[in-house]
C-alpha cells in the first residue's frame, strides 16, 4: 500500500467561490471519478479504479480538527482526541506523542515482519533544528522514527529514493540553499512515487503544503497547488500496477476545502483508494472516521502475507 497523505483537505461544498477542489483543473482526478469531483455532494462513489468515502475528522470531539491528534488517530486506530478530551495540533504535546510511541502503525507492522517507510526527504537543518532541540517532530516522522526507521536524507534525495516534499524539489532551490538542484516534473514524481512504492509493504508520503494554503486563503495558490497535484496523481496512478496493491490518498481535517476561513473545518475528509476493486470493497466496508484506517491497513497487509 502507497499511503498518500494529504494535511488539511476536507471535503467541502461545491462553491467555486470559496472551494478552489470546485474550481480548479483537475482532469486526472476527474478522469478517476466518472467526472465527478473532490467535493462532498460528490462523495461517496465507486468506478473502475477509484473509490471516494468521506470520513469523520471530528471524532466526536467538540472544536475544530487539529493535526497532531487527527494523524495519530490515523497512525494508532486510537480516538486520541477522544482518549485526552481535545483536539490538538499542529505539533504532538507529551499526551499525544506517547499514543505515537506506543503502537503506532508503522512499528506494529515491522513487529509482523514487513516493511516500511517514509519517503519524504529532510534537508540538513531540519536534522539539525531536532538534535539541538529548536524543532519537534511531527506526528508522521515521530511515529515512522519511534518505529526504528531512518528518515530520508538529501542523499537519499539526489540517487531518487525520496521526494521532496513539493513534489519537484523547487523549494530545495528557492527556500533551503541549493541554487543547482536538479528538478522533477510533477508526473515525474508520482512515478518515482510508484516505483518507490513497491520496495515496502506500506509506502508513506507526506504532503503538507494542502494545509498551507487553506491558512493562506489564496484561492489563485490553491487551484495551481491543485493542478500540480493532479499531475502528480496521474503520474503515480499511471505507474501504478493494481495488482500490486492499493494507493490511498486521505487527509486529517478540513481546511484547503473552504477559503473562507483561515481555520480548520469541521467537514468530513477525503479517503479515496486507487486499485482493483475488490481490495478497495474490502478496505473501505467499514471505514467511516479516521480510527478506522490504521486496522484496514494493518488487515490488508497481514491478510496478504
Amino acid at each position: 500500500m502507497l499511503f498518500f497523505f494529504l494535511d488539511g483537505v476536507g471535503l467541502g461544498v461545491d462553491d467555486p467561490r470559496i472551494n478552489p477542489f470546485a474550481s480548479a483543473e483537475m482532469p486526472y482526478l476527474r478522469s478517476l471519478l466518472d467526472g465527478r469531483k473532490l467535493v462532498a455532494s460528490d462523495a461517496p462513489i465507486d468506478t473502475k479504479r477509484a473509490t471516494l468515502r468521506p470520513l469523520d475528522a471530528c471524532l466526536g470531539v467538540p472544536g475544530l480538527p487539529q493535526s497532531a491528534t487527527g494523524q495519530a488517530t490515523l497512525l494508532t486506530g486510537v480516538n486520541v482526541p477522544k482518549a485526552l478530551g481535545y483536539h490538538y495540533g499542529p505539533k504532538p504535546n507529551p499526551a499525544v506523542a506517547e499514543h505515537l510511541r506506543n503502537g503506532n502503525l508503522f512499528k506494529r507492522l515491522r513487529n509482523l515482519g514487513a516493511s516500511t517507510s517514509l519517503i519524504n526527504a529532510y534537508p540538513p537543518r531540519y536534522f539539525d533544528a531536532i538534535h539541538t532541540g529548536k524543532r519537534l517532530h511531527s506526528a508522521i516522522p515521530l511515529a515512522i522514527t519511534h518505529a526504528g526507521v531512518a528518515l530520508k536524507t538529501i542523499d537519499d534525495l539526489l540517487v531518487g529514493k525520496a521526494l521532496s516534499a513539493d513534489f519537484t524539489g523547487a523549494g530545495w532551490r528557492e527556500h533551503l540553499g541549493y541554487p543547482d538542484f536538479p528538478l522533477l516534473q510533477p508526473g515525474e514524481a508520482g512515478a518515482r512515487m510508484a516505483r518507490l512504492a513497491i520496495e515496502n509493504d506500506l509506502t508513506f508520503f507526506e504532503f503538507w503544503l494542502t494545509d498551507y494554503a487553506g491558512h493562506k486563503q489564496n484561492m489563485a495558490e490553491a487551484v495551481s497547488l491543485l493542478a500540480t497535484l493532479d499531475q502528480v496523481i496521474a503520474g503515480l496512478a499511471g505507474s501504478w500496477q493494481d495488482a500490486e496493491g492499493l494507493i490511498l490518498v486521505i487527509s486529517d481535517h478540513g481546511n484547503l476545502e473552504d477559503l473562507s476561513t483561515r481555520r480548520h473545518t469541521v467537514n468530513p475528509v477525503p479517503a479515496l483508494v486507487i486499485g482493483s476493486l475488490e481490495p478497495r470493497r474490502e478496505f473501505v466496508q467499514n471505514l467511516d472516521d479516521l480510527g478506522g484506517v490504521a486496522p484496514a491497513i494493518l488487515s490488508l497487509l497481514t491478510s496478504a502475507r
